[in-house]
């Protein structure tokens, strides 16, 4: 019988590589002053891209976690299981300082180092990396209850990951959760309508009410709203109380997602739970919004991940995949689509890397910095959140009808491709913010000129662009107005921003490329779409997965 089961022109398994071999994050790292922690981003590269944890990493979003709200015997439990492989992809996140590490960590640039291990270890398995981030972004917000960070910023920072229900400050290190999204509200958090009543101890509420979305329900402290006396108000609520006893926080059901699904997210209710006020009564909102404006960083960081991860995967098909005499990877039209998709991916990488460096030096007190990060993240995180999604689709379809099949990772990266962009604030929530703090913050309209400005007179298409801009600004008319063009005003923001900080350390062919297509009018509206001209090659060959030499 003749065989026919030959396997001819198909692609070896992208595995054995160093995931961190991305020329656009190593120079940022080095930039960005955490060329110190080059080497640890490099094991943990090498690490993300071996088959070991690749297999956790698939296994813990094809085992989605299971939620036991009893036991065999009718006691509430409120447990959630994971699988094993979740343990392990946590246990390597917290042990390399991917959580709240960096606020105990006095070296200059140990944020920064921080997301290049998070822009790494994401490519790995992105549902893990929500409460590894809640974490991060929990400390800065915390600090509004000194007395309360004393106790628990020691846990939130330590390098150990101490899974179980158990009273925290028992353990050895702890995760942190946020639940402010209500049913009635959802990003309009002040319709909250949970209520927070003083118990009679300093400091101390019962919290009723019904939370519509709380990711990471089995995190081992959350910061929540809820309306007190004063006002919405933020507080800190532990999961098991300090006499051992399960806190009032029942868990209704997990959410069935579309992306994200090895990350447990759920309904909540608090039926007289018992939390710690942090901040003021009242200035809830003004509290939990400095763990929000940390989450965005990490939202910025997993899309530009995501679209580097697409990218490599379609660089490796392209160049093992023959079609019509010829690798993909030499014909003409590919060649563009790829750099197209590369150019993306390394302007959200330089941006969310710049970011990474702000939030650094504005942690050392920096104001200038500290104004940056106020516009620029919020920037960002909109436009490159935004493009994610359309990045993982072309990524996929480089790879063709492969590609959309499950074994080929890349679908699992278009479900995921949209949740930065919804997760703190999707896409209008995010423009409208950029909005408030132009006209709130001044100075931060001025610190983000001033960074475009170091920019000025290196590329006459960036030139035009800004002054463009500038002249757009000076005309916005009524606040009405305003609002319906906030998307397309904050793009503007974005490509300049990227653009200004391409056309001082990108690749030359990059930045060409960047410019003519996003900043110029020669290019088009789908990835494939750059101008003649460009030297593709060079940028396809930064693109191309990082394997150690024979």
């Amino acid at each position: 019988m003749q065989n026919t089961h030959e396997v001819t022109n198909q692609v070896p398994p992208l595995t054995g590589h160093d995931v961190s071999a991305d020329p656009a994050l190593l120079e940022a790292l080095r930039r960005e002053g955490a060329g110190w922690a080059e080497s640890e981003v490099r094991e943990l590269g090498v690490k993300a891209g071996g088959h070991e944890a690749q297999e956790w990493g698939r296994l813990a979003e094809l085992h989605s976690p299971v939620l036991h709200t009893h036991d065999r015997y009718g006691h509430r439990i409120d447990e959630v299981e994971f699988h094993p492989y979740w343990h392990e992809l946590m246990t390597v996140a917290v042990e390399r300082g991917l959580h709240g590490a960096p606020w105990a960590d006095g070296r200059p640039g140990a944020h920064v180092a921080r997301a290049a291990k998070t822009f790494v270890w994401a490519q790995v398995d992105a549902g893990h990396l929500c409460p590894v981030s809640m974490t991060y972004a929990a400390v800065p917000a915390l600090r509004a209850a000194p007395e309360l960070a004393a106790v628990y910023e020691p846990l939130l920072t330590s390098p150990s990951y101490d899974f179980g229900l158990r009273v925290p400050t028992e353990k050895r290190g702890l995760i942190a959760g946020m639940s402010m999204t209500e049913k009635q509200g959802g990003s309009d958090v002040r319709a909250n309508t949970t209520r927070a009543v003083p118990t009679g101890e300093a400091g101390e509420y019962a919290l009723t009410g019904h939370k519509w979305f709380t990711s990471a329900p089995m995190s081992d402290v959350f910061l929540t709203l809820a309306q007190a006396p004063g006002g919405l108000s933020c507080f800190l609520l532990p999961r098991v109380l300090p006499d051992g006893s399960r806190n009032a926080i029942r868990l209704q059901r997990l959410k069935d997602k579309l992306g994200n699904r090895s990350n447990a997210s759920g309904e909540i209710e608090y039926a007289g739970a018992l939390g710690r006020l942090v901040g003021e009564e009242g200035r809830g909102v003004a509290t939990i919004i400095r763990m929000v404006n940390m989450t965005r960083l990490d939202c910025a960081l997993s899309s530009a991940s995501g679209m580097r991860l697409g990218l490599v995967h379609a660089v490796h098909h392209a160049t093992h995949r023959r079609a019509f005499g010829a690798r993909l990877i030499d014909q003409p039209l590919m060649t563009n689509v790829l750099a197209d998709l590369a150019v993306e991916a390394e302007a959200a990488t330089i941006a969310a890397m710049r970011l990474a460096g702000a939030v650094d030096r504005a942690a050392a007190g920096d104001a200038g910095e500290d104004q940056l990060r106020r516009l620029a993240l919020a920037v960002t995180k909109y436009w490159v959140c935004k493009r994610a999604p359309a990045h993982a689709a072309e990524a996929l379809e480089c790879l063709g009808g492969n590609g959309f099949v499950e074994d080929s990772g890349l679908p699992r990266l278009y479900r995921e491709a949209p949740l930065p962009s919804i997760w703190e604030g999707s896409g209008n929530v995010a423009a409208l913010d950029v909005l408030r703090a132009m006209a709130r913050q001044p100075v931060a309209v001025e610190a983000f000129f001033a960074e475009v400005d170091l920019a000025a007179g290196a590329d006459r298409r960036l030139d035009t662009a800004v002054a463009r801009l500038r002249e757009e600004l000076t005309e916005l008319g009524d606040p009405e107005a305003l609002q319906f063009r906030a998307r397309r005003l904050v793009e503007r923001l974005a490509l300049v921003f990227q653009g200004s900080l391409l056309v001082r350390y990108g690749h030359p062919a990059v930045v060409d490329a960047f410019c003519a297509s996003r900043l110029g009018a020669d290019g088009g509206l789908a990835f494939g779409t750059l101008p003649t001209g460009l030297d593709t090659a060079a940028i396809v060959e930064r693109s191309a997965p990082g394997f150690p030499a024979a």
